[in-house]
């Protein structure tokens, strides 16, 4: 009988910054996002450290005192890693790790690791391996890289070359070759992307756990992976969406988050050319979620990165079920708020406990007309207008 291995768990401690832009309630809600992610990698969080700092030390980030603080808490409960929720340069990781004498993780290289976990197709694989060694390049000095030594040995190395610049090379060609193999996958789904026609065709966006797939299975009575963590789904899924007498294709995308990795949005821009190319935007808000207005503000960043912040967009409140049961929690009350009053269409919803959704059907009937409308004018006729 063949023993079932216990999954590891590893014990992390996470470190946060008050600064002159960042109040101490604002690092304590993003250290509480920070645990979650650090969760949904694997992690047990043993304790939070935070420091006041005018600006972080450009060699250790924290200040001596603090750090030392840090090392005794490691020592004293074992633990085996540390994340900071701000990206550490290469020196300040390197000089962290030979002080706390602990694997030293910022938030980039979180994110990139949970990527790495939730990539389900060679696509996704491939966009996130390329982000991580895009990630990786630079912070090789004193680094065990655990590349396989693929092009070291005899006859591979120049005069006086040293391991780290053979590194750095092999990673340089690995960089290469993800790109290209990209970019022959991007040139299928463009081709893809063509076959589907002219059929109006909207997208899904919003903060990572929102609701989004949960809405993509409930409008398209499919079953798309959807769970209560962070980026629980990576690969983009398309699927044939018929509200009352219109088809459209309606995409759900990957979830967005406060400062989402550069080297993720670039390799992952053909998955976000689902959103470029969509006619509409379904961009759904956590409204339960306290930062739910950040979160917004985040999402539109980055569309603005993308040149896809002019859309047509939905925006749809999802979670109201989780609201507290109070007067102003209301929908009628809900929908005379300033929430309710954002120049674009806005609808609140349960996805999970189909609250409102007829209504959301009807808001998207009617966007998705407009669209519809302007590229088939001839049938017109066929689609009465719900708006009055």
């Amino acid at each position: 009988m063949i023993e079932k291995k216990e999954k590891f768990y590893e014990k992390v401690i996470l470190i946060g910054a008050v600064t002159p832009s960042h109040s101490v309630e604002k690092v304590n809600e993003y250290l509480k996002e920070l645990a979650f992610l650090a969760e949904t990698a694997g992690g047990i969080v043993l304790k939070s450290f935070v420091q006041k700092r005018d600006k972080p030390n450009p060699k250790t980030f924290l200040g001596s005192g603090k750090l030392q603080e840090i090392k005794n808490y490691i020592e004293e409960n074992k633990v085996d890693s540390v994340i900071f929720d701000d990206e550490l340069s290469p020196a300040q990781q390197k000089n962290l790790e030979k002080f706390l004498q602990v694997k030293i993780i910022d938030r980039t290289r979180l994110i990139l690791d949970i990527f790495a976990q939730r990539a389900r197709t060679s696509y996704a694989r491939t966009q996130v391996e390329l982000a991580q060694y895009q990630y990786l390049l630079p912070r090789l000095t004193g680094m065990w890289t655990h590349l396989e030594r693929q092009r070291g040995g005899i006859g591979m190395r120049g005069p006086g070359e040293t391991e780290i610049e053979t590194d750095r090379r092999i990673i340089r060609d690995k960089i290469a070759l993800l790109k290209k193999k990209l970019k022959a996958i991007d040139k299928q789904m463009e081709t893809q992307r063509g076959n589907r026609g002219k059929m109006v065709r909207a997208a899904l966006v919003g903060y990572t756990n929102v609701g989004k797939s949960t809405l993509m299975n409930l409008l398209s009575k499919s079953d798309v992976f959807a769970e209560n963590k962070l980026f629980a789904t990576l690969d983009t899924t398309v699927r044939k969406i018929v509200v009352r007498n219109i088809p459209f294709l309606l995409t759900d995308t990957v979830g967005f988050i406060r400062k989402l990795p550069t080297q993720l949005i670039e390799s992952f821009k053909s998955t976000l050319n689902e959103v470029t190319e969509s006619d509409l935007l379904l961009h759904i808000v956590d409204i339960s979620h306290p930062n739910f207005e950040e979160h917004i503000q985040t999402v539109q960043k980055i569309l603005s990165e993308i040149e896809a912040v002019d859309k047509p967009a939905i925006i749809i409140f999802n979670k109201i079920d989780l609201l507290p049961d109070t007067p102003q929690n209301k929908l009628e009350t809900l929908h005379k708020t300033w929430l309710a009053k954002t120049g674009k269409p806005v609808v609140f919803i349960s996805a999970i406990n189909k609250i409102n959704i007829n209504v959301l059907k009807d808001t998207l009937y009617n966007e998705v007309r407009k669209i519809h409308v302007k590229r088939f004018p001839y049938n017109d006729f066929l689609y009465p207008d719900l708006e009055n």
